[in-house]
């Protein structure tokens, strides 16, 4: 829903991204050919993509999970944190806008390490349980439709080992999420995975005011 930081002043993100992104030249190029499509605003920004990038190294992922790809700049951040060997599952509907991530993924060097499976990601991850990879991956980023998070949730918790990483992106929707009166199926949707999240003893949490809101959820090692 936002490229940019919700919650900060902006002289103040401004900064923030002055001392601290260090985005080259095909990710801003990325971010600025997408700057150009209607529906921009939902790619994520350049400090959320190298946040996320720091996780996957720290964690020494190599199998990870993605739930709505749009352009790819998530992907590739997340592509190129892995180790050569590495592997990251997308899951997206749209030919069209996977048609640029793929640009982007082959300008890098990093298609090889990206498996991208057109179809509705709800089948996809059900597929991939049914094949045995219950338990096989590190990490998992969520960004796409809000009403269906609470399932790719339960799905991507149970494809992910005991240890890995769960990241839910827009997870605080501009403020809206504080609205207890709001009609809107994708902020009851929020609500509820942020209430599930608080009180679900599975996974260890943490709620960060980056770009529109991350929830953080590491799945326990006593969990399988």
């Amino acid at each position: 829903m936002s490229t940019k930081a919700n919650f900060i002043a902006a002289d103040l993100y401004s900064y923030l991204l002055s001392v601290s992104v260090r985005e080259d030249n095909l990710l801003k190029q990325l971010r600025e050919e997408t700057a150009q499509l209607p529906e921009s605003v939902m790619q994520i920004s350049p400090d959320q993509g190298q946040f996320m990038a720091l996780l996957v190294r720290l964690m020494g992922a190599r199998t990870a999970i993605e739930v709505g790809v749009f352009t790819g700049y998530s992907s590739l951040c997340v592509a190129r944190a892995l180790p050569a060997e590495g592997r990251l599952l997308c899951c997206d509907v749209s030919e069209e806008w996977t048609s640029i991530a793929r640009r982007y993924w082959d300008t890098a060097g990093v298609a090889d390490r990206i498996e991208l499976v057109l179809a509705p990601a709800i089948e996809t991850l059900r597929s991939r349980i049914r094949n045995g990879e219950a338990g096989r991956y590190d990490f998992a980023f969520i960004d796409a439709d809000k009403e269906s998070y609470d399932q790719y949730f339960e799905l991507c918790l149970e494809l992910i080992r005991p240890g890995g990483l769960l990241v839910f992106d827009n997870v605080l929707w501009s403020g809206e999420v504080m609205d207890n009166d709001s009609d809107d199926p994708e902020v009851r949707s929020l609500q509820a995975l942020n209430r599930k999240l608080h009180r679900d003893e599975r996974v260890d949490i943490s709620l960060l005011p980056l770009a529109d809101g991350l929830f953080l959820a590491r799945k326990r090692e006593d969990i399988t």
